[in-house]
């Protein structure tokens, strides 16, 4: 908890007001929702009922009346019931839950009427997704060995081992020979509540499907290491003979397989990638006998979601520019229709994804924007519809912006960038605070700021403006525009965000003495890089980053990533991995840096933030280190998410502070 002094004592306590107001802790009502399924007149969904403000939130599985809007809340916990899924006849739903113990999710199965779960057959590992099998009579099975590591985007921690804590003294062992780390499939019979193994022993599998009533298509790869996942390709498993066979082999990473019901076709998604679980890229569908591929024209939308309707028609989202957009594709005519798309309201989650309601291109959205709450809405024959709105006090806050901008410039390559602009209420030229995201290959779009983005609301109502860039590498601009950052990160991309922040300053929106940079993980990063380019700026604040890509490579559970976007190997003296860090530059930084790290993140480990912290220290510049010892990738609980933000609004009203001292309470 801050406790500096008074004032970092308020901040703390008013970040932890905004989240009591927008998730009303112990009211029994939902803050936000994920993970729909549709049958008929009804959808479940993952919604999250905040009971303290302590930990991560936990989700519920509650149904939601299409027509009415009537919401009921079918779970009661402890920990959380997520992935609530309809069978394809709905006569029944399946979801996973955490209850025996926390982070072990296992398959449950709920009587919609009652809302009584039954316990389903438990498997070696914790389950990550399920498919019903099209004749609703198996379930399949995603799961990960216990020890085996959390994505990136959610955190990037290493799971637990076994169900007792080791002793104190037990030294951790790593070797080549750890198979309790493999991803493997598992197959549910509903009949025998049984389950059973498929796929072999050396098959690790990332994502799987249905690929009708006996087979299954995988993405896959022979080793369960982070960094083999961006070398995995398609296979297809026979369930009778058990015959594993490549489908495809990608240039780049593939995500989102989706049979077709009877099995004919695959639908994919191939796009180069920094983060497993955020694919969206070019869309590609393979039929399965012939092995004949065809590439989708999607009309420059990159693809983030999948999902069959019929064995002719497929329906899909994704973005373009600033736009969310939901289409389908009709396999028999070659054709793909936008249905819908908005450059206000996007869907909630790392990447857009909606839910289909069948025989049709109608679907569900959980759609959220900078000034718009969570909410369930229907999008049907191209028009949105908001059924029911989870807008808990959110309203009240955002009124603090004035307005949202997007806005567009020229790198001095000539290549137009797009981003997105929080004006405060008060008159510029405003103090900025430029958010980098993450990846690189991702994407700013309209968010919630109630979900992680309070620390941004807090700085809006001071009076700051926030920038969040989208360069070259970004998603929502074709696989071009993404490559631009292969193999040059902390290169081109470099200027795309110091030739943003110099045509907001030539507009009279920033004030270039009171320049502020923030960002996570690749984020951090170029927050850290930057610095070390160039003296502009008045406050950084680097959270996650990799500060030298020799010891990420080798410390870190994705070395492939550092190979392939600086396309070079470590133990080349004076190649990229030394030209491209932060550390090799250090000399040149002075700017005041607050450096956030989280002790369990195997993705960009605490020792990159810290040695950059001790080579500021050491080189003259003013430097603070906050290492958060329960966190991983990023800072994502209770009450560690108060003591961050009230560091970080500190920080820049510390040193790039807003001038008129009536914005400074709030």
């Amino acid at each position: 908890m801050m406790r500096q002094d008074v004032r970092g004592d308020l901040l703390y306590r008013e970040a932890e007001s905004l989240h009591q107001v927008v998730r009303q802790p112990g009211a029994g009502l939902i803050s936000d929702a994920a993970e729909v399924s549709t049958h008929g007149k009804t959808a479940v969904f993952a919604g999250t009922l905040v009971q303290a403000l302590v930990g991560s939130p936990p989700t519920r599985i509650c149904a939601i009346d299409l027509e009415t809007g009537d919401v009921r809340v079918l779970t009661s916990g402890p920990n959380s019931d997520r992935l609530p899924k309809f069978s394809p006849d709905g006569r029944h739903i399946a979801f996973l839950s955490d209850r025996s113990r926390e982070g072990d999710f296992q398959l449950y199965f709920l009587d919609p009427q009652t809302g009584a779960a039954q316990s389903g057959p438990q498997v070696p590992g914790w389950v990550e997704y399920f498919h019903w099998s099209p004749d609703s009579q198996h379930i399949l099975l995603g799961v990960a060995g216990h020890g085996a590591d959390i994505a990136g985007a959610q955190g990037a921690v290493t799971s637990k081992h076994a169900p007792v804590e080791a002793p104190s003294w037990m030294p951790s062992v790593e070797s080549e020979d750890e198979a309790y780390r493999w991803r493997r499939m598992w197959v549910c019979e509903l009949a025998s509540h049984s389950v059973k193994q498929v796929g072999g022993q050396s098959v690790n599998a990332w994502e799987a499907v249905w690929c009708g009533p006996e087979a299954i298509a995988a993405i896959v790869s022979d080793s369960p290491d982070e960094a083999a996942w961006y070398r995995a390709g398609l296979h297809i498993i026979d369930l009778r003979s058990g015959k594993n066979q490549q489908l495809y082999a990608p240039k780049d990473q593939l995500g989102w397989p989706a049979a077709s019901p009877s099995g004919n076709c695959l639908a994919f998604v191939e796009a180069v990638c920094s983060d497993r679980g955020i694919v969206a890229g070019d869309l590609k569908i393979m039929e399965v006998a012939s092995g004949r591929l065809r590439s989708v024209d999607t009309r420059r939308v990159d693809v983030s979601c999948t999902e069959w309707q019929s064995d002719d028609l497929l329906l899909v989202a994704g973005h373009r520019g600033f736009h969310t957009v939901v289409a389908s594709y009709d396999l028999g005519r070659d054709r793909f229709s936008e249905a819908w798309s908005s450059d206000e309201i996007t869907s909630a989650g790392r990447h857009v994804t909606v839910a289909g309601i069948r025989d049709g291109t109608d679907c569900l959205i959980v759609g959220e924007g900078f000034a718009r709450a969570p909410e369930m809405a229907i999008i049907r024959r191209g028009s949105y519809r908001t059924i029911r709105s989870f807008d808990l006090g959110y309203e009240s806050h955002i009124n603090a912006m004035a307005r949202v901008e997007q806005v567009s410039w020229s790198a001095p390559d000539g290549l137009e960038c797009q981003g997105w602009l929080l004006l405060p209420l008060s008159k510029g030229p405003h103090p900025l605070v430029m958010n980098i995201h993450g990846g690189p290959v991702w994407q700013w779009r309209p968010m919630w700021l109630g979900r992680s983005g309070v620390t941004l609301l807090m700085l809006l109502k001071r009076g700051y403006a926030i920038f969040f860039p989208n360069p070259r590498g970004s998603t929502g601009r074709g696989q071009e525009f993404a490559r631009g950052v292969l193999g040059d990160m902390g290169g081109a991309d470099t200027y795309d965000y110091l030739s943003g922040l110099d045509a907001l300053v030539a507009q009279g929106i920033a004030d270039a003495s009171r320049l502020g940079v923030t960002g996570g993980s690749y984020g951090g990063y170029m927050t850290s890089w930057l610095i070390t380019q160039d003296a502009r700026f008045g406050a950084a604040v680097s959270v996650c980053p990799v500060t030298n890509h020799v010891t990420e490579h080798l410390l870190s559970n994705i070395p492939h990533f550092v190979a392939m976007f600086l396309d070079d190997t470590y133990d080349n003296p004076g190649g990229k991995y030394f030209q491209r860090s932060p550390l090799m530059h250090v000399r040149r930084a002075k700017t005041p840096t607050l450096n956030i790290c989280g002790a369990l993140d195997r993705c960009t480990p605490p020792q990159e933030a810290i040695q950059f912290h001790n080579a500021l220290r050491e080189n003259g510049a003013e430097s603070v280190l906050v290492v958060y010892p329960e966190e991983g990738h990023g800072i994502r609980k209770w009450p560690a998410v108060f003591d961050y933000s009230a560091r970080v609004v500190s920080w820049f009203q510390d040193h790039i502070p807003v001038k008129d001292a009536r914005a400074e309470g709030g």
